[in-house]
């Protein structure tokens, strides 16, 4: 049995950016974080014929064309595995729909741990790449290359996406105290609604496509803002941070109409009024967990307890995809 896991994510700047329809164009520019929240597949050898499928549904089937879930499709289609009678597991932390990238962690997770049952090395860019190729190319999914990238290789990580394709990779360097108190006083709660965040990217892709004004010009500024947050962040100006974070969250509300809703709305104004210097709502937008900064952890976390919204505490990952067991 192969066991492995990739971390979910969350944005702190520039997200958006990274979809191909902008940054094939203009340069895409992202700032991640993983957090110790993963999804987790397992790949087990079976000794019966035919392929069994263990996700938020079962599927039993005799061969990989007749697999319905997309990804694994295609991922078994791309690393072709040397046994065709396997057994397929996924268990998340978090479920889908929360804006945390799990598809982009599924993926791999998935292909990590296929290409170990076939004893394939490959590098972190080659894994991410190929998760890329699945999702974007293969799948036709209106997504961009943060979610893969940063869940292959952990940690803060700058990506600068260029319009070749080619996807730089920079460390966030922050000191030790910056460090530390960034991950203290982040907090992420539950929203209480997921979202399929395909229609929200559908539409920032396809206006992107068509060179629409006000999209551009939008993404210009969500990128300026990634730039402006990293600088803020590598001279351990976390108060500044907070501030870019909740610029960017009205920026990103201009975006769509379904970006927020009233009862988001309320949230974040509530946790505004309780010691939230900034915050937004992670992923595309419409559903999932909102996230702050706050000095006043205490007091936030109380506001939005009474409000209904549940905490999810976390720690950043370093590690990225990883094989937990192989035997």
């Amino acid at each position: 049995m192969i066991i492995t896991r990739s971390p979910l994510r969350i944005s702190l700047g520039g997200g958006g950016t990274d979809l191909p329809s902008y940054y094939r164009e203009h340069t895409g520019f992202v700032i991640a974080a993983a957090i110790n929240k993963y999804v987790y597949v397992t790949v087990h050898e079976m000794f019966s014929e035919g392929i069994l499928l263990k996700y938020s549904r079962m599927e039993r089937i005799s061969g990989p064309e007749q697999i319905e879930h997309p990804i694994i499709r295609e991922a078994i289609r791309l690393v072709q595995p040397r046994s065709r009678h396997l057994e397929i597991t996924s268990l998340a932390d978090i479920p889908a729909g929360t804006g945390m990238g799990s598809s982009g962690s599924f993926t791999t997770a998935l292909l990590r741990a296929l290409h170990a049952l076939n004893r394939n090395s490959l590098s972190r860019r080659e894994l991410a790449e190929q998760a890329c190729q699945i999702e974007i190319e293969r799948l036709g999914e209106p997504v961009g290359k943060q979610d893969q990238y940063i869940a292959v290789f952990g940690g803060l990580t700058c990506f600068t996406f260029q319009p070749d394709g080619e996807v730089g990779i920079e460390p966030l360097q922050l000191d030790g105290e910056t460090l530390s108190n960034l991950e203290d006083n982040l907090a992420l709660f539950f929203t209480g609604f997921t979202r399929n965040a395909s229609d929200l990217l559908r539409d920032q892709d396809a206006r992107s496509r068509q060179k629409e004004r006000e999209m551009i010009e939008h993404l210009h500024v969500v990128k300026q803002l990634g730039y402006e947050s990293k600088r803020a962040l590598e001279r351990g100006d976390l108060r500044g941070f907070a501030e870019l974070m909740h610029v960017h969250w009205e920026h990103k509300k201009a975006r769509s109409p379904g970006m927020s809703n009233s009862r988001i709305d309320e949230y974040y104004r509530l946790a505004r009024e309780h010691g939230a210097l900034g915050g937004k709502l992670i992923g595309a937008g419409g559903g999932g967990f909102l996230m702050f900064y706050t000095e006043q952890k205490t007091r936030l976390r109380q506001a939005m307890n009474r409000a209904g919204l549940r905490e999810v505490r976390f720690a950043f990952d370093f590690e990225g995809t990883r094989v937990l067991a192989q035997g």
